[in-house]
């Protein structure tokens, strides 16, 4: 399984951590979302995971992965 974290600093509520969450759990390969508000951080395991995708889901949630 790969894991790869990913810092959002715009996020700031449980709207915020629900939005993200439902965009990376839609992308094929991913098993597992674990948003950290207080220090910004997305945990996202799952096999085959590509970062132009979750990326790509991140923005489409409305936030920006630095």
């Amino acid at each position: 399984m790969t894991e790869i974290t990913y810092a959002i600093p715009e996020m700031s509520c449980e709207h915020c951590e629900r939005a993200v969450s439902s965009e990376l759990l839609a992308v094929a390969g991913v098993e597992e979302v674990k948003v950290d508000l207080e220090t910004k951080l997305v945990v996202v395991r799952g096999e085959g995971l590509d970062d132009t995708r979750l990326r790509s889901a991140i923005d489409d949630a409305g936030y920006e992965a630095v």
